[in-house]
């Protein structure tokens, strides 16, 4: 697994979602922390916004930016536990055409490292919609760190080997 710096670096247009009905952008710092990552890696941070913890206003943002051209992912952070106010994977149902299961189970064995048994409460998970790609973070600031960096960073990243979530993106569309 590493970078092959004989191809070009592709960045991506990602769209950041925090699911929260107590935090703003200015005391949203598991955001400023992906944010500040996204950008750091060399992507667009092509929009950044607040959602309160409701499936409707979840989706409704989902909906908008898979149906923007200018927007190549999206990635959540906030509502993946186990509450009733928790409700962004149910929201992500709402817009899927495919799961990406390997994302949930590979984010909860590299937390497992960090928090140890704790990390069964995470129901982090990723899916396709429509050609764009969704990533679902818990909204902790270590769970963001762990799935950007231990994950992201890397499928991000269209020199990546063996192979990356960028490569694929010119061919999700197909039927």
């Amino acid at each position: 697994m590493a970078i092959d710096e004989g191809l070009p670096f592709k960045p991506v247009r990602i769209a950041l979602l925090t699911v929260s009905d107590t935090r703003t952008l200015a005391d949203d710092s598991s955001g400023d922390i992906l944010a500040g990552r996204i950008v750091e890696a060399g992507h667009i941070l092509a929009t950044r916004e607040i959602s309160s913890d409701s499936k409707n206003e979840i989706a409704a943002h989902l909906h908008r930016w898979i149906d923007d051209d200018q927007i190549d992912c999206i990635i959540t952070t906030g509502g993946t536990g186990l509450t009733g106010r928790d409700v962004t994977p149910e929201a992500l149902d709402r817009v899927k055409d495919k799961d990406i299961p390997g994302f949930g189970e590979l984010f909860r064995w590299l937390s497992y490292e960090t928090i140890g048994t704790s990390t069964i409460q995470s129901r982090a998970c990723a899916v396709l919609a429509r050609g764009t790609y969704i990533f679902a973070l818990p909204g902790s600031n270590g769970a963001v760190k762990d799935g950007w960096d231990k994950i992201l960073l890397h499928q991000l990243d269209s020199r990546f080997r063996p192979c990356n979530f960028v490569e694929l993106m010119p061919r999700l569309k197909e039927r």
